[in-house]
C-alpha cells in the first residue's frame, strides 16, 4: 500500500536539553487508521505536532503526499485536518460561523452543502446557530472535528479525541471515524485508551518516553504477542500453588478459588493436557475451565514494561 506520510529520522530536543522524541522512522499508509498508543507524556503529541507543522523537529524529514512538510509547509498543511487535545475555538461565535471560517482559512471556496453535511454527520446541525460556549464538552469536541474536516483534508489527525468524553459519545466518534475511512480519509489517532486502538486501528504504533517501540498490523501484533489465559475454577480453595505444578507457572486468583494459566496459543504444545493430567494425579478437583485471549492492553503493558527493563539494564 502506498505511503501518504513518510517520517525519517525525526527527533526533538528542546533548548532546555529535554529530549522529547528520539529519532523516529514511520510510514503511514493511504486510507488506513493508524493508532499511536502510549502513556501520558510518551511523545505522542510531540510527534503529530511535528508532522502537522506546529513544532519544528531538531532533525529528520517529513513528506506528506510528496510535499516537504518542513520546506513546503503550506502545501502539506492543506492536506491535513487536526483535532487537538485542547479546545481552541472562539466560544462566542456560532457553530456554523466557526466551521465556515475554518474552511476559509485554508483558501477553500464556500460550499454550504458540504459544511451542512459535516455538521449533520456530527449531530451538530441542530446546534448550528448556538454559540460554542453554550455547548456541552462532548459537543465542543464535535465542533473541533467539524473544523478539522471543513477544508476536506486527505488526512485527519485526532489527538486523544475522546479524552474526557462519556462512553456513548466515544462510541459515536468511533462510528464517525469508520465512516470517514470508508470515504478514503487516512486517519491517525493518538490515544491512551487501549480499547480505542483495539476497536478502530488497522495498525498500531507503541511509543514510550519518546521512543517508538514497535509498529505492527493490529491483527498480526495480537497473533504474535497475544497469549491465551485459562482460568481453572477449583472445587476447594488453596492457600498456595503446589510444588508439583511449578513447571506451568500458575497463579492463584479469586482468593485461591481459581488457578490462572497463561500460554501461547500458537505454540506446538500448549501444556494444557499435561497440566490437567497433573491436577488429576495430585487429586486437585476442578469444576470449570474458561479460556480467553489477551487484549491489546495486556500486550501494550508487556511491551512497555519489557522496553523499560531493557533500557534500565
Amino acid at each position: 500500500m502506498d505511503s501518504i506520510i513518510s517520517v525519517a529520522g525525526v527527533a526533538k530536543t528542546y533548548d532546555t536539553g529535554f529530549r522529547a522524541l528520539d529519532p523516529v522512522d514511520l510510514d503511514i499508509r493511504k486510507g488506513e487508521i493508524f493508532a499511536l498508543l502510549g502513556p501520558n507524556g510518551a511523545g505522542k503529541t510531540t510527534l503529530i505536532s511535528i508532522i502537522c507543522g506546529i513544532v519544528r523537529p531538531s532533525a529528520g524529514t517529513i513528506t506528506v503526499m510528496g510535499h516537504d512538510a518542513i520546506g513546503d509547509f503550506r502545501a502539506a498543511r492543506r492536506l491535513i485536518g487536526l483535532v487537538p487535545q485542547e479546545l481552541s475555538v472562539d466560544m462566542f461565535e456560532t457553530v456554523l460561523a466557526t466551521v465556515k471560517f475554518s474552511r476559509r482559512l485554508f483558501g477553500k471556496a464556500a460550499d454550504d452543502g458540504y459544511i451542512e453535511q459535516v455538521l449533520k454527520d456530527l449531530s451538530l446541525w441542530d446546534k448550528r446557530k448556538s454559540k460554542v460556549a453554550e455547548l456541552s464538552g462532548g459537543m465542543k469536541r464535535r465542533v473541533l472535528i467539524a473544523k478539522a474536516l471543513s477544508h476536506e483534508p486527505e488526512i485527519l489527525f485526532l489527538d486523544e479525541p475522546t479524552a474526557g468524553v462519556d462512553v456513548a459519545l466515544r462510541r459515536d466518534m468511533w462510528k464517525l471515524v469508520h465512516r470517514l475511512r470508508e470515504k478514503g480519509t487516512t486517519i491517525i489517532l493518538t490515544t491512551h485508551y487501549i480499547e480505542e486502538a483495539e476497536e478502530m486501528a488497522d495498525r498500531v504504533g507503541v511509543i514510550d518516553k519518546g521512543r517508538l517501540i514497535l509498529v505492527e498490523d493490529k491483527a498480526v501484533l495480537m497473533r504474535k504477542l497475544g497469549k491465551r489465559r485459562m482460568l481453572i475454577s477449583l472445587q476447594e480453595p488453596m492457600a498456595e500453588v503446589p510444588a508439583g505444578l511449578a513447571e506451568w507457572h500458575l497463579e492463584l486468583a479469586d482468593e485461591g478459588r481459581q488457578l490462572l494459566y497463561l500460554f501461547d496459543a500458537q505454540a506446538e504444545r500448549t501444556g494444557i493436557p499435561s497440566l490437567l493430567r497433573k491436577l488429576n494425579e495430585l487429586h486437585i478437583g476442578f469444576k470449570d475451565l474458561e479460556t480467553s485471549k489477551s487484549s491489546l492492553e495486556d500486550i501494550f503493558v508487556d511491551l512497555v514494561a519489557n522496553d523499560r527493563a531493557e533500557q534500565a539494564a
